[in-house]
């Protein structure tokens, strides 16, 4: 089946922005398959999930940070990489560059799921808001928690260069 991507369900997640190319509904670990948007100067901050992500760079340019070698780095992902974090891998990322970064990500339904109970809702192609809005920022934080994820403190994600405190967004 061909996807017509003019009526995809499209959500703004606190700046970036996903589109549901195959269903978050079923049970769990069901697929779902979204593409993402980061727009230049955007980050996601240091987080966890129990839920793997690969992420297909489509285009623009990004930087995943993730565990190497024991320590967390910044690494570069270009049109045509694949980047994965498995389940309950710590990781952010950043664009900074001048053009949005665009990837398709495969996951689970479940992680399918909390993205859009967190976004709200968009026209397909609009940016997201950006910074988030402190009442975007706490219902991230709080849906965050009932599905077990892991959310760094404004400290721990200033070690690597975000700046961005969710508890205290405007």
């Amino acid at each position: 089946m061909i996807i017509d991507d003019r009526g995809i369900e499209t959500f703004d997640v606190l700046g970036p922005t996903v589109q549901f190319l195959a269903t978050a509904d079923g049970h769990d670990g069901a697929p779902c398959i979204m593409r993402g948007t980061i727009p230049p100067g955007v980050a996601i901050p240091l987080h966890s999930h129990p839920d793997p992500e690969t992420f297909l760079a489509r285009s623009g340019e990004l930087e995943g940070l993730a565990p190497v070698d024991g320590a967390l780095v910044w690494l570069p992902i270009r049109s045509g990489d694949i980047f994965h974090v498995p389940a309950g891998a710590r990781h952010a990322f950043r664009n900074r560059s001048r053009e949005p970064s665009v990837a398709i990500i495969v996951t689970t339904a479940r992680l399918g799921r909390f993205l859009r109970e967190v976004g709200d809702p968009i026209e397909p192609g609009l940016p997201g808001a950006w910074p988030p809005t402190q009442e975007a920022a706490q219902r991230l934080l709080a849906t965050a928690d009932r599905y077990g994820h892991w959310n760094a403190t404004p400290e721990e994600n200033a070690q690597f260069g975000v700046h961005l405190d969710l508890g205290a967004a405007q």
